[in-house]
């Protein structure tokens, strides 16, 4: 073999075990969306593409607000049929009585939309623009806060409601090196590789930011929660046949997780009991299902609750009557619920 052909080959080997290191990295990183958002104190991330495929939710009527239609007219962006991914940083607000209350968002989208009359619209609904790293960035007011909007791509939007331009900013300079798999904000470094493989929507981050009081207690309709308000949580829904929820609280401390496992494992009962004593035609068959398959471990500092979603839960959860509200004012809300199409 001459010494010309060896290096040749040798040169097609190095190429292609480089291709297929950056492949397997590609796969194991956080999806794009995800991995654009600023620096947070939670993130959640959702990948409408196979929940669309499976509950066909995209056909289902929904009651549109007029401002939310006057968005539709203006744009021809319909969420429940246009959005595949959406992506969300939640910043924890130093006064909770400010004009964002206690969680500030950060969002990126992902979907298949009209570009030109996206951009049409957020120059009208703007009361002035940025340019930042070659994008426009339109100021839009909303009830006493400025949402921050850029399209990022043919496929992709920003949006930002934090009082300054840094997170929006951020979420730029972060889609300058998107193709590095490496990127991202730490927590997502910390906490993604415990999102189990083939999620297809998942949240990490404190769920205290947007449920806990001042009084350190978590809330949910008045009720309060036997969880840690200083834990991390790893929330996820993945599908391997069947459609899994898992949960996962990671504590300051052992006791702390034994008693929320043992706190949560006393609702489950509870929960069970009731629907095994409700009256003839009163019981519903899914939710039974669901509380049955739920199960909660503890192990050290961490409490796992696992359960199976049965599909047809899925569906009357995702095919309820919704009616999008549009911001208060002339200029509707749904700017930060969409992409872009140049």
């Amino acid at each position: 073999m001459h010494r010309r052909t060896r290096v040749t080959i040798a040169i097609v080997v190095v190429v292609l075990l480089l291709l297929a290191g950056a492949i397997y990295l590609r796969k194991k990183a956080p999806p794009e969306a995800a991995r654009l958002l600023p620096e947070s104190d939670g993130i959640v991330y959702f990948n409408l593409r196979p929940l669309r495929s499976a509950t066909h939710f995209d056909q289902h009527p929904v009651s549109h607000d007029p401002a939310y239609q006057q968005f539709i007219d203006q744009t021809g962006i319909q969420v429940e049929r246009d959005l595949d991914e959406v992506a969300f940083a939640l910043h924890r607000m130093p006064d909770p009585n400010g004009p964002n209350g206690p969680v500030a968002f950060s969002e990126v989208f992902v979907g298949h939309f009209d570009g030109r009359r996206l951009s049409t619209y957020l120059a009208g609904a703007a009361k002035s623009t940025e340019t930042y790293a070659g994008h426009d960035i339109y100021n839009i007011p909303s009830d006493g806060r400025t949402v921050r909007v850029t399209l990022l791509g043919y496929d992709m939007i920003a949006a930002s409601n934090t009082p300054t331009e840094e997170q929006i900013h951020s979420i730029l300079d972060r889609h300058r090196t998107a193709a590095l798999p490496f990127s991202g904000s730490s927590l997502l470094a910390a906490h993604y590789s415990d999102v189990p493989l083939l999620s297809v929507a998942w949240g990490v981050g404190q769920i205290g930011l947007p449920l806990g009081d001042s009084a350190g207690s978590m809330q949910i309709m008045g009720m309060s929660l036997p969880l840690t308000f200083d834990a991390t949580f790893i929330a996820s829904i993945s599908w391997a046949g069947k459609t899994r929820l898992r949960v996962e609280e990671i504590t300051p401390t052992d006791v702390a997780a034994k008693t929320s496992a043992d706190s949560i494992g006393n609702i489950l009962n509870f929960a069970r009991a009731a629907e095994d004593g409700a009256a003839p035609g009163m019981a519903d068959a899914d939710t039974k299902a669901l509380l049955d398959s739920a199960e909660i471990e503890h192990h050290k500092n961490r409490a796992v609750l696992t359960a199976t979603i049965p599909t047809g839960l899925l569906r009357k959860l995702v095919n309820a009557p919704v009616n999008f509200q549009g911001a208060s004012g002339s200029n509707p809300q749904p700017v930060s619920s969409g992409g872009n199409k140049n």
